[in-house]
């Protein structure tokens, strides 16, 4: 069996030369060409036809989830995606069990990624077409919705990173944004505010609360089949039955279904 053309694409020399010298030691991986950006990646892809290809994540330009985009779904080739820290992207690849390694990664870890990869050729997955288009699907939808709000907080405007906001609870005419940092109190309604919000990412744990699901870190079953909420913050939120069944299909990947 000839060995997989692979192709590197990275924008860090680095991370290039490192998975080069990994890939030195796998006999049945050969390395066809690299690219360090987005719109060159394209390119090299498209001339050299790989079978597999490390694809970095955060690139100036074009990113790697817009060179998949390009890619014809007829040719696509297999990916293990190269990221650094982001819980949005890497809770995608797990909802829809695609490969990544997480920046700094070790030799064990990159050597089970490729034998992931392997399992798939080997077997009737090894076309990752349906994959492919659900995680883009998702990250298309997400990327519909704001990465920063505008909130009023007593008179002064602030700027707050959604990525970093923990949970939102409605008090009165008010709701209170917690962040990882600071909390906010803003006159705006829950209702209103959740509709800035990716359902893929925030999720409504009773009529008075939402959640960032990339904190949640596990369910704890109460009386009358009400749950806890427990964050990574070591906050507990309570999730009431008549939004229980909604926020589980969230929190295992089904907010793209719909608000």
């Amino acid at each position: 069996m000839p060995p997989m053309r692979a192709v590197i694409v990275d924008d860090e020399p680095l991370v290039r030369s490192g998975l080069r010298k990994l890939l030195a030691n796998e006999p049945d991986v050969a390395v066809v060409g690299e690219a360090r950006n987005g719109l060159d990646a394209v390119s090299v892809i498209a001339a050299s036809a790989p079978d597999l290809v490390f694809l970095d994540v955060q690139m100036p330009g074009m990113d790697g989830f817009e060179v998949l985009a390009r890619l014809p779904a007829a040719s696509r080739p297999s990916i293990i995606f190269v990221t650094a820290f982001d819980e949005y992207a890497i809770r995608a690849f797990d909802v829809h069990a695609v490969d990544y390694l997480l920046k700094p990664f070790d030799a064990p870890r990159f050597r089970l990624a490729l034998e992931r990869v392997r399992a798939r050729r080997a077997t009737s997955e090894g076309r990752d077409d349906a994959r492919w288009d659900a995680l883009l699907s998702q990250l298309h939808r997400s990327a519909q919705f704001a990465d920063r709000l505008l909130l009023k907080d007593d008179g002064s405007v602030v700027v707050v990173l959604v990525a970093d906001i923990n949970w939102i609870e409605a008090a009165d005419n008010y709701v209170r944004v917690h962040t990882r940092a600071s909390r906010h109190r803003v006159r705006q309604s829950i209702k209103t505010l959740e509709s800035q919000l990716d359902p893929a990412r925030f999720a409504r744990s009773h009529r008075s609360a939402i959640v960032n699901l990339d904190r949640v870190r596990g369910l704890e079953p109460m009386a009358a089949g009400e749950y806890v909420i427990l964050l990574s913050t070591g906050e507990k939120i309570p999730l009431s039955r008549g939004y229980r069944d909604r926020f589980r299909e969230r929190l295992e990947g089904g907010g793209a279904k719909g608000a």
